[in-house]
């Protein structure tokens, strides 16, 4: 009689398949020579608000980048200090400010964004098709 895996069990096993797939494409991507003088976490914050025409405020872009609060105003003055993102006034609450991207942002933002996008299309297509790049989009929005 064959033993089947506990459900538990094979959540762990997919957990842990998952976090290496991750994992090993990351590592790839970070490697890659798309960055030009930027850390692929920066490059994260330029996404983040390339599609907030409006700006985000440092708590919003510290959950969409995974950064605490002070590591996240370090990387935003970073940026600040190269002329890709500056501070506005937050309309909502005279306390706060929103960080923007600068045209000069904008336009690194699309360069990079090009490149990476590219790398990741070669990454994610390199051993799966277009079914189970569907499947495996529909199985993580529903993780998540």
């Amino acid at each position: 009689m064959m033993a089947t895996r506990s459900t538990t069990k094979l959540a762990n096993e997919a957990w842990e398949a998952l976090f290496r797939a991750q994992s090993t494409i990351i590592k790839e991507l970070t490697a890659r020579d798309a960055w030009e003088d930027l850390v692929p976490r920066e490059y994260g914050v330029l996404y983040a608000l390339s599609s907030a025409p409006e700006g985000l405020r440092i708590t919003e872009l510290g959950e969409d980048v995974l950064l605490t609060q002070p590591g996240m105003s370090r990387l935003v003055a970073r940026l600040e200090a190269r002329g890709l993102v500056h501070r506005v006034d937050d309309p909502d609450d005279a306390r706060a400010c929103r960080i923007r991207l600068t045209p000069a942002g904008i336009a690194t933002q699309r360069r990079i964004g090009r490149i990476h996008a590219r790398h990741v299309g070669e990454a994610m297509t390199r051993n799966v098709g277009r079914p189970e790049l569907e499947q495996l989009l529909d199985l993580c929005r529903r993780l998540i």
